[in-house]
């Protein structure tokens, strides 16, 4: 990896290929050896322009835009080292590959790993997937599920296949399935939930998202999911969720606030349901990305891939 070494102003033309990447994400990648931490503060002093105005970092790349990129100095403090990757964890990825071809790789990722490093940790999914695929010039996370839940992910293997189903999404023409238990009884066999959601810090410092009660608040976004009943066992629910629109943590949160916790959330759900639940074994979020549908990006058919529902969650709703 080359360092970046650049003192003078200098301006880019985003091409066909960057088109509907974040900025923060753009800057990352050809700014090699720049921390990340020195890259958003250039954008939030507006040091980093688009078309001559301040951008924020969600700010998504259009065709023909001009950025002025201000003069920068820094080197890398060392060549990153291979990940030391073991035999449990190699096969927790190669032996969960649902789908592959030229433009993408699909996992039925596994839950407690995080699709990417940051926030102390070390790596998660697309660093693994490029240690074991070396040979992959470009891997690149499509969308993202937490960390405790599992299923259906899918990456990109050219820009091309990143940048035509990220615009399916955007445009709401993609399906999404989820399989989830909840604390309670549920009673109606298919119920739509529209809320309002922001993000916001709670007293610990922890990043959640809330409903917002404040229709006039500017951060707030919409969200929508349909819930179907599937059945009931023990004390619990299990329904099937079509996702109409992608919010961080939108199924949990839509579901604490209804009274129906997904079982194990730690960030959410009921502690008390939780601290039970564990005593019997169970230790994970019932959250499972069940079913994921496109357009292929080159073909242009239907791809449709579906994750079967892990051991531990199967034999969780057979127990006795």
């Amino acid at each position: 990896m080359t360092n970046f070494i650049e003192k003078k102003v200098t301006y880019r033309l985003v091409d066909e290929g960057s088109i509907g990447q974040k900025i923060d994400n753009f800057l990352i990648k050809i700014l090699k050896g720049v921390p990340k931490g020195h890259i958003y503060k250039l954008l939030r002093t507006g040091q980093v322009r688009v078309n001559k105005k301040r951008v924020k970092t969600e700010y998504k790349l259009c065709r023909g835009d001009e950025l002025r990129i201000p003069p920068v100095d820094f080197k890398e403090k060392a060549t990153p080292k291979s990940l030391k990757i073991d035999n449990h964890t190699k096969k927790s990825i190669t032996q969960n590959i649902l789908f592959e071809d030229e433009c993408l790789l699909v996992i039925n990722k596994p839950h407690g790993l995080a699709v990417h490093g940051g926030s102390g940790l070390s790596f998660g999914v697309i660093e693994l997937v490029r240690e074991i695929f070396p040979e992959e010039k470009f891997l690149e996370l499509i969308h993202r599920l937490d960390k405790e839940t599992s299923g259906v992910l899918l990456i990109a293997k050219k820009r091309s296949a990143l940048v035509e189903i990220q615009k399916q999404i955007r445009e709401k023409k993609i399906h999404k399935k989820y399989i989830v238990a909840i604390s309670g009884l549920w009673k109606d066999k298919q119920k739509t939930v529209k809320l309002d959601l922001v993000k916001m810090s709670n007293s610990e410092g922890q990043k959640v998202v809330v409903v917002n009660s404040n229709i006039g608040q500017q951060n707030s976004k919409e969200s929508k999911s349909v819930f179907f009943l599937k059945q009931h066992f023990r004390n619990f629910s299990l329904l099937d969720v079509k996702l109409i629109t992608g919010r961080t943590h939108q199924i949990r949160v839509h579901l604490a606030h209804l009274g129906f916790p997904v079982l194990g959330d730690q960030r959410y759900g009921d502690f008390k349901v939780n601290k039970e639940l564990e005593k019997t074994g169970f230790k994970r979020m019932f959250l499972h990305a069940n079913e994921y549908g496109v357009i292929h990006p080159k073909s242009r058919e239907k791809l449709f891939i579906s994750a079967p529902l892990p051991k531990e969650l199967s034999n969780f709703i057979d127990f006795r």
